[in-house]
């Protein structure tokens, strides 16, 4: 009996990869939702106050490596999120129905890919926030409504279906880290470090801290989306 409790479980190719994904995908959405809630939170009122004189070297020695962190972390968040939702949930209900999983793998792309470019210009033109947050829930609702809708395989799969949605927030805020919170910043940070900040300097912090103040209240979301995939049912079983 001893010896038998001393023997680990076996498990399949499919479970290790699971785990592996999931446990990576764990850490490095801690790091990027965590580097989210302490830019918006802390770093932004702070550098309100700073001295003109000290944000270069707040600059080069904290902003900057913590946006490295923040971009990658945020990248290595989305694209295990998606592997793992992709191989182990979908290709799992493919397998049961029969079915391809393809195209609910091509509609998550295509409904959130698109979401995120509606949202782009109309951050870029920094419009009042009331008015980012008004299009933003209409165009989130209207993208989780359309991969709802269509969704190939998976249709009374809350994982698939959880995930589906969350993760296509996640999408979308991955989209802003790196087409305009990172792009921005670094065009500040580096001209503001070689002594000649950009002229259109404050139109860029504006659309990074739009973007910025976008993802942390879409995390929300998709913090309880992620996780009532596993803990409460709201789509399917």
């Amino acid at each position: 009996m001893l010896a038998a409790l001393l023997v680990a479980p076996t498990h399949t190719g499919t479970e290790t990869l699971a785990i592996g994904l999931r446990w990576v995908h764990f850490i490095a959405g801690i790091t990027w939702i965590g580097l989210l809630y302490f830019f918006n939170l802390i770093n932004v009122p702070f550098m309100k106050k700073v001295d003109a004189s000290m944000k270069p070297k707040i600059f080069e020695n904290l902003t900057l490596p913590a946006l490295n962190l923040f971009r990658w972390s945020a990248m290595l968040t989305v694209f295990v999120g998606f592997w793992y939702w992709s191989q182990v949930y979908v290709s799992a209900a493919a397998h049961r129905e029969n079915a391809s999983a393809g195209g609910t793998i091509l509609l998550f792309i295509a409904v959130w890919t698109v979401a995120a470019m509606i949202l782009y210009p109309i951050i870029m033109k920094t419009p009042k926030p009331w008015l980012l947050a008004v299009v933003v829930i209409v165009v989130v609702y209207a993208a989780g409504w359309v991969f709802l809708r269509y969704v190939g395989v998976g249709r009374d799969d809350n994982h698939v279906l959880a995930i589906g949605i969350g993760g296509g927030l996640g999408w979308i805020m991955l989209f802003n880290v790196w087409g305009i919170i990172w792009r921005n910043n670094k065009a500040i940070i580096g001209g503001t470090l070689a002594g000649t900040p950009p002229a259109n300097a404050a139109t860029l912090a504006r659309q990074a801290f739009l973007a910025s103040r976008t993802n942390f209240y879409l995390s929300f979301p998709m913090l309880f989306l992620m996780g009532s995939s596993y803990h409460y049912t709201l789509f399917g079983g």
